[in-house]
């Protein structure tokens, strides 16, 4: 199958797909451009990575409708810029779809329908489920409405990496989008709704407990959590479905023919987990620069992750109490690690801490290639405009890491996209 990649980072979509069949999933095409950076360096390696594919540098609203039209891609995919949503931002600050990168996801729209692909997986923050903060689940409600409109059905989970064995615990939401006149499709129609129309609230349970994709690759528990159940009727006009939505969107759910069904589910998983001790360098191979031997730093560390209650003043010159809770003094090496932020290595609360031999230090670039799933030394090297290959800045390779995904969730993904296509059985059995 023919893929285009959106937003493609350092290749993380790419990586997980050729990791479930190289020769299956083919990408032909990729686009990656930074607005805010001079220097295109996450293209720059994806460039060195995969030289075959037409990969361009250009803002995805500069590709022409011309351009996409030459893409006879099968498979879209991508995890579009989610700063708009992301939990870094403030609610006061947050801006949902309008938001400067949110209406990127208008591009994917663009994309699809002039491509017209089998298939799109996506993925972005859980937090999209919940945005607006004053109007939650209209952002996401919107996307699956000009889905449907484009005769696509959708489905969604938020998936936490570290309940299905991988080292990270990284909770994010990803996509299946399907064309409504593909085979399965059409076998979704047959096996669940007949010729009946869709009336009833649990009409999709088994789909979503034992037959969906991510039922299949990601199993869960059959039973919803506190009967949190969400059923509702999209609007067709857009404008009205944004001025007066109401509805609610789970952590698992499907949007057929615009009926919106989900629920909140808990993972059953059985396996074991990654530890982040498991994915981390022998201590000969770590290069001195990562310890920490200034008792300063050491101390400011300690500090950031302590508790705290600080009196504050607001831009508006009201005073306030800022609090939060204490972390642990370093993270653990038995439990799957936290999520990996762009900050990654600098003077930050969210900066992972290591403590082995009695001393401190900071993840390396390979430990933190490897949270997420990437060969170690990935982002290593870039290859430049001009024809040069060089190496990456430590800083640059912790910032691709923090935007990248868990790629092994997308070999998953593209695991059972194998089957539906070799028409294996298994999934939707009739």
């Amino acid at each position: 199958m023919k893929v285009l990649e959106l937003f493609a980072g350092v290749g993380g979509f790419r990586v997980g797909l050729e990791n479930a069949d190289k020769d299956f999933f083919q990408t032909k095409w990729s686009n990656q451009w930074e607005p805010s950076r001079k220097s295109q360096d996450a293209f720059e390696v994806y460039n060195y990575q995969f030289p075959d594919s037409k990969n361009i540098n250009i803002s995805i609203s500069d590709i022409t409708d011309n351009d996409f039209a030459e893409m006879d891609a099968d498979i879209i995919v991508g995890g579009f810029p989610c700063q708009d949503y992301s939990v870094a931002r403030t609610k006061k600050n947050e801006m949902g779809i309008e938001g400067k990168k949110g209406v990127l996801f208008w591009e994917i729209i663009r994309a699809t329908k002039i491509i017209k692909p089998k298939y799109l997986i996506l993925e972005n923050v859980d937090r999209l489920l919940k945005s607006p903060s004053k109007q939650r689940g209209r952002d996401f409600s919107i996307m699956l409405a000009s889905f449907n409109k484009l005769g696509y059905s959708v489905e969604w989970r938020v998936i936490n990496a570290a309940e299905y064995g991988r080292g990270q615990r990284r909770r994010r939401v990803f996509f299946f989008v399907y064309r409504n006149d593909t085979e399965f499709a059409q076998k979704i129609d047959r096996v669940f709704e007949g010729d009946a129309v869709l009336s009833e609230e649990n009409r999709y349970d088994d789909y979503i407990f034992c037959q969906g994709l991510f039922a299949t690759q990601f199993p869960i528990k059959k039973s919803v959590i506190k009967n949190r159940r969400s059923y509702y009727q999209l609007n067709d006009d857009i404008v009205e479905l944004s001025d007066n939505f109401t509805g609610q969107a789970w952590n698992t759910g499907i949007m057929r023919h615009g009926i919106c069904y989900s629920v909140e589910t808990e993972q059953a998983y059985h396996g074991n987990s990654l530890t982040l001790g498991d994915i981390l360098q022998d201590e000969a191979l770590v290069d001195e620069k990562y310890y920490l031997d200034d008792d300063e730093k050491i101390e400011k560390f300690k500090y950031l992750r302590g508790p705290k209650r600080i009196e504050r003043t607001s831009v508006d010159g009201f005073s306030y109490i800022f609090s939060e809770g204490g972390m642990s003094p370093y993270d653990y090496e038995n439990l799957p690690s936290r999520t990996m932020l762009t900050s990654e290595g600098s003077l930050n609360r969210s900066t992972h801490l290591i403590f082995r031999n009695d001393r401190y230090r900071l993840l390396t670039p390979i430990e933190a290639e490897r949270l997420q799933d990437f060969p170690d030394n990935w982002t290593a090297y870039k290859k430049t405009a001009g024809g040069d290959v060089v190496p990456v800045s430590d800083r640059m390779r912790m910032f691709f890491m923090g935007n990248a995904l868990v790629t092994e969730i997308v070999k998953e993904i593209g695991n059972f996209i194998l089957k539906i296509e070799n028409k294996e059985g298994g999934p939707l059995k009739s």
